[in-house]
C-alpha cells in the first residue's frame, strides 16, 4: 500500500466524514510527522481531504452539490480548546455565551474561550481567520462543572454582556440554571476563585442568595 493510501486509511478508520482532524494529534505508528504531513498535502491536492485551516483537515461528506461539504469554525473550536479526546476541558464565554442563552442579539465578531489548553492568562489566535481570545480558566475544567464555571463567568461580566435588565434578567438566568439543573449551593464552592466584583452582579441580578432571591 502506498503510503499516502496509509494516511487517508488510518484517517477514515479513525475520524469520521466531516470531523475536525487535527495535525498535531496524528500519530501513525511507522510514519514519521514530516511525511504525515506531506500525505497529507498530496490527499488535499487530490480532493480525498480538505483543508480548513492550518494545522485542521477534514474527510468531506459526500454532496450532491458541485462544492462538497464544509465544517464550522465552532466544530474547530470544540475539538482544539472545549474537548480533550472524550473529556471536556473548555467552555464559551463573553458575547458568545450570552448571545447563545438569549442575553443579548449582538452578534459576536470574536469567540472567547476558556480552556484548560492553555497556561497563559491570555493569548489570541486566529481560526480560518476569526479572531479567537484564548484564557486559562479560573478553575480547571471537567464535565462536571463546565456549566457552574461558565454561568459563573457570566457572571463576571454580566453587566458588559446583557442587554436585558431587572426581572426580565433575572428571569432568563433562573431559567437558565433550572435547564441546566445548577443549584445555588453548587456555585457556592467556586465563588472564591472568581473577582469580587461577581457578588455585586449576582445581588443586583437577583441571585447572590439564592435563586429565589
Amino acid at each position: 500500500m502506498a503510503k499516502v493510501d496509509e494516511v487517508f486509511e488510518f484517517l477514515k478508520n479513525n475520524y469520521k466524514d466531516n470531523e475536525p482532524i487535527l495535525l498535531s494529534e496524528i500519530k501513525i505508528p511507522g510514519i514519521k510527522d514530516v511525511s504525515v504531513r506531506q500525505q497529507l498535502k498530496k490527499l488535499t491536492q487530490n480532493g480525498r481531504i480538505k483543508r480548513f485551516d492550518s494545522g485542521v483537515y477534514f474527510i468531506p461528506r459526500k454532496s450532491m452539490f458541485t462544492f462538497g461539504s464544509e465544517i464550522s469554525v465552532e466544530e474547530v473550536l470544540r475539538k482544539k480548546y472545549l474537548m480533550d479526546g472524550n473529556d471536556r476541558c473548555g467552555y464559551v464565554g463573553g458575547l458568545t455565551f450570552a448571545n447563545q442563552i438569549g442575553l443579548t442579539t449582538q452578534l459576536p465578531s470574536v469567540y472567547e474561550i476558556y480552556t484548560n489548553k492553555t497556561a497563559m492568562d491570555y493569548r489570541e489566535v486566529m481560526v480560518a481567520n476569526i479572531r479567537v481570545i484564548i484564557r486559562k480558566p479560573y478553575v480547571k475544567v471537567d464535565g462536571k462543572n463546565y456549566a457552574i464555571l461558565q454561568f459563573l463567568n457570566l457572571m463576571k461580566e454580566i453587566v458588559e454582556v446583557s442587554e436585558l435588565e431587572g426581572a426580565a434578567l433575572t428571569d432568563r438566568l433562573v431559567d437558565y440554571l433550572k435547564q441546566k439543573q445548577i443549584r445555588f449551593d453548587a456555585l457556592k464552592p467556586f465563588l472564591p476563585y472568581y473577582p469580587d466584583r461577581i457578588y455585586k452582579n449576582m445581588y443586583e441580578v437577583g441571585l447572590l442568595h439564592g435563586i429565589s432571591a
